[in-house]
């Protein structure tokens, strides 16, 4: 009995994204759906937090793209990569937060500082040297602060390639764009973010 349950969930983990999507879409398969949950909620939430810089809009953002993505599941396209319906969602909720911030002249870095950098990719601090961690967290801020200054469309690219370690290829189908637009916007997009840090950095 203990091997046929093991086996059973063996099974039931092993469900690819699509298989469990469309489990959900199919027959409104909660547990299936439960499991996407568990697998790309981090993901999302780290994506919303890059884009927009807010923890708590973050939350939000995670919390609707996921109550979209279950009330859309009669779309969902089977023969398509569940990842990429999902980023592209997660990116549509991004910018219109990104839109109603703007439209009430609101900042969407409140809480940067006291975020300390989380979610972002950093070196292993010495614990025992206050001084760098100190030194690390500035940083980190800083970098944090300018990628949320770069235009929506090369802040995408960014996030999407050395954040979330999407391939080209994949970006490209998320955005629906070309892969050559794609690296251009990459670009420019670091371009910019080196010019914001070189500023910073230099004060």
């Amino acid at each position: 009995m203990l091997k046929k349950t093991v086996e059973g969930l063996a099974s039931w983990f092993s469900l690819t994204d699509e298989q469990a999507m469309v489990r959900a879409r199919t027959d409104a398969d909660l547990h299936a759906f439960g499991l996407l949950i568990e697998r790309w909620r981090k993901p999302i939430y780290n994506l919303c937090l890059r884009m927009t810089g807010s923890t708590h809009t973050a939350d939000d953002l995670t919390q609707e793209v996921f109550v979209r993505i279950f009330d859309r599941r009669q779309v969902y396209d089977p023969t398509k990569r569940f990842s990429t319906w999902l980023w592209r969602i997660a990116l549509n909720h991004c910018y219109d937060e990104l839109r109603r911030v703007q439209r009430r002249h609101e900042s969407s870095l409140d809480d940067v500082a006291a975020n300390e950098g989380r979610g972002l990719r950093v070196d292993v601090i010495d614990p025992t040297n206050p001084q760098a961690q100190l030194q690390r967290r500035e940083e980190a801020e800083l970098v944090r602060a300018a990628l949320c200054q770069l235009p929506e469309i090369y802040r995408t690219v960014l996030v999407l390639r050395h954040y979330e370690n999407l391939k080209l290829r994949e970006i490209a189908q998320v955005l629906e764009i070309p892969v050559g637009t794609v690296c251009s916007r990459m670009a420019e997009g670091l371009a910019q973010l080196t010019k914001l840090l070189e500023a910073q950095f230099g004060k």
